[in-house]
């Protein structure tokens, strides 16, 4: 295939909308240089999505049923309608494999198939003579995690912490993005119950080893180190796609009450917490975060799904909450437009989970960044990035049982007021992601290397 030939590429990302969201921005990216995408999505998640397909005319949605399965709410396509906890949402991906193949049969042939946790994609696309790419939204740092653990199982033994908290020979040495020793006891713990399923942990890794190239949403200056070790364990192309930052959004104007509670504030005085469509916290922890917010005297808007056994958010609230908070506090149960939000003038700190579309999005804006990640190793090492390694943030105290109390996070987020080293390095990470053609650069060469794979 000629450089200037234009490249078909179907993707097929994890059921949820954190993987939906960036798979959709890099298909907008290269649909932007003239390439045909098709891109695999749940029925009601396209509908969903559907605005923020900038080039319609090349990126083509293709509607899944997804399968029901013992365990899955009926009606539930992604993460955002269940917790997946007993794993039938994974279960439910596995079963779209006859679906996913007709797609792909009836389309014009595509040069390459993005996947991330789909495992089975290289093996189910071999007689095509497709490409396989995995495309990984997570930190680099999560697969090089999850190589470590791998190494250990291969060895025949159980998975111990001290396997997780040290690396093996040919991990970055400088690296300060590490599991503390409950978080790798508790990942520990997981990789070695018996199961009658793959877990995680082995699908990541069988999707690293079986396809034809890696890519990640990163960038070379943060996180090149990682990407080169991953490369080296497994002998294959690692690619930088770049940050795969939202263009401004072509969408409604904020929500009006949202809109003028903000115009009230003053420039960068205002909280903004948001944990995703994902994270569902306990009720004592919703209620340590929001008293947290209080404790700082600044107003707050949340953005976070209702607490365990709660109906509504209202319902939830603290004693006295809405009473002590009226008019400088929103807590609301639902979807917000993030990226807005952040660009928002009197918005000047985020609170967030560490979840890898927060933590880019956090690194473009103007806000300060405090990290309180829940009990999850990708949110984990995410802040240990962002806090340890890039020092452009402050991750949040914790128990040994992750929680956090609301003296922890009022201390944090006035830690960052005021000038201080994370200002200076949010600011210095901030002015490179934004410099002119720095994404576009990343993206450029990423197809290079495309058409470099697609004719091997």
């Amino acid at each position: 295939m000629m450089e200037d030939s234009m490249l078909h590429i179907a993707m097929f990302p994890w059921l949820a909308f954190g993987h939906f969201i960036p798979f959709l921005q890099l298909a907008n990216d290269l649909a932007k240089r003239g390439h045909r995408i098709s891109l695999l999505l749940p029925t009601n998640a396209l509908l969903k999505l559907k605005h923020l397909n900038l080039y319609p005319q090349l990126i083509t949605f293709c509607a899944l049923t997804i399968p029901q399965v013992e365990g899955l709410p009926p009606g539930a396509e992604t993460t955002a309608d269940t917790m997946n906890l007993d794993g039938s949402l994974e279960v439910a991906l596995d079963g779209l494999q006859d679906e996913v193949k007709a797609i792909l049969l009836q389309m014009e042939k595509p040069n390459l198939v993005f996947y991330d946790f789909a495992y089975w994609i290289p093996e189910l696309v071999s007689e095509m003579g497709c490409k396989t790419v995995k495309f990984t939204v997570f930190s680099p740092t999560i697969s090089a995690l999850s190589l470590i653990t791998s190494k250990s199982k291969g060895k025949g033994r159980a998975v111990t912490a001290a396997d997780i908290m040290e690396p093996p020979p040919g991990f970055p040495s400088d690296s300060k993005v590490v599991l503390r020793e409950h978080e790798a006891y508790q990942v520990s713990r997981f990789l070695n119950l018996p199961r009658n399923r793959i877990t995680v942990f082995d699908r990541v890794v069988e999707a690293l080893k079986r396809c034809d190239a890696i890519a990640f949403r990163a960038c070379n200056e943060m996180e090149g180190h990682y990407c080169n070790y991953i490369a080296t364990e497994l002998g294959k192309p690692v690619y930088c796609a770049g940050p795969l930052l939202p263009e401004p959004p072509r969408e409604e104007p904020l929500e009006d009450k949202i809109a003028r509670w903000l115009e009230k504030f003053e420039p960068n005085s205002v909280i903004f917490c948001a944990f995703g469509s994902e994270v569902v916290l306990g009720k004592e922890q919703f209620h340590q975060l929001l008293l947290g917010l209080e404790l700082t005297g600044l107003p707050f808007l949340v953005a976070v799904k209702p607490p365990e056994r709660s109906s509504s958010i209202e319902d939830a609230l603290p004693e006295g909450f809405q009473e002590r908070t009226k008019g400088k506090a929103i807590v609301h149960g639902g979807w917000v437009p993030q990226s807005m939000i952040l660009r928002h003038k009197a918005v000047g700190y985020f609170v967030n989970h560490g979840g890898s579309g927060s933590m880019w999005e956090s690194l473009a804006s103007h806000c300060r960044i405090i990290v309180a990640p829940p009990n999850r190793s990708d949110y984990a090492l995410n802040a240990r990035l962002m806090a340890e390694e890039l020092e452009a943030a402050v991750e949040v105290q914790t128990d040994e049982n992750d929680k956090f109390f609301k003296e922890n996070l009022c201390n944090a987020i006035k830690s960052v007021m005021g000038e201080n080293i994370q200002k200076v390095n949010h600011k210095k990470w901030r002015d490179l992601l934004l410099t002119p053609g720095f994404a576009d650069n990343y993206i450029d060469s990423f197809i290079h290397k495309l058409y470099e794979l697609s004719v091997q």
